[in-house]
């Protein structure tokens, strides 16, 4: 046991002597499990009440943007994700639930602004980060498609300036953040905005997970 613990958590202190450990060293890493056990389980708490927050007080907006959506994708609509560091990612799976829907729901036609890195080191470096994601919508985006951008504080400039490009085309416009919306709860020109109450960025991005994942499901539904 003290093996395969020193392996997996070689900064714990175990006792070198040969044979069983010490009781010092026993107490050490059992008092150490025990953190490790109440820690995940006030962050799954934490998390689960976050997510029953939101269906509590976003629910009804969940739903009229899910149908909204879904009305856009069958005028041919296409939906643009995107976002920074960590939500660049949750932009690609956002994008991924659309291409490969469950079982018997029709693909729909969905891109992540940052998959690809020519694109994205070429708009950073010619004409700035802060026009990244509003130079490809500017190209690509028509009135009948969606925007989604994700952001933990809401304050990214780059996806503030896409989704006033957005709007000017007269895209649909989703945000989802966290906190108090930070400057994209400021924007005018976001239709449905989704706010996780918390200063974790890591509560953050797990409800918004489940928000962007509720949205796919509902658009899918409705299209199908």
């Amino acid at each position: 046991m003290t093996d395969a613990m020193s392996s997996l958590y070689p900064f714990l202190r175990f006792d070198d002597s040969p044979g069983e450990p010490s009781a010092e060293s026993r107490r050490s890493v059992d008092a150490v499990l025990a953190e490790v056990r109440r820690s995940t389980t006030d962050k799954a708490r934490e998390i689960m009440e976050l997510r029953r927050h939101v269906h509590r007080e976003q629910r009804h907006l969940l739903a009229a943007c899910g149908t909204a959506m879904a009305e856009r994708f069958a005028r041919g609509g296409r939906l643009f994700a995107f976002g920074n560091g960590g939500s660049s990612t949750d932009a690609a799976d956002l994008a991924t639930q659309f291409l490969d829907p469950p079982p018997g729901s029709p693909p729909l036609p969905a891109f992540a602004l940052t998959a690809d890195a020519a694109v994205v080191t070429a708009l950073s470096n010619d004409v700035g980060f802060d026009l990244v994601f509003s130079r490809q919508l500017a190209a690509l985006g028509r009135e009948s498609d969606i925007a989604v951008g994700l952001s933990t504080s809401g304050n990214s400039t780059n996806l503030l300036a896409a989704f006033d490009e957005a709007k000017r085309i007269g895209m649909l416009t989703v945000g989802i953040t966290g906190g108090d919306g930070g400057r994209m709860a400021e924007l005018d020109s976001i239709d449905f905005l989704f706010a996780v109450p918390s200063a974790s960025v890591h509560r953050v991005q797990e409800a918004q997970t489940t928000i962007y994942h509720v949205l796919a499901e509902l658009s899918v539904e409705g299209v199908r």
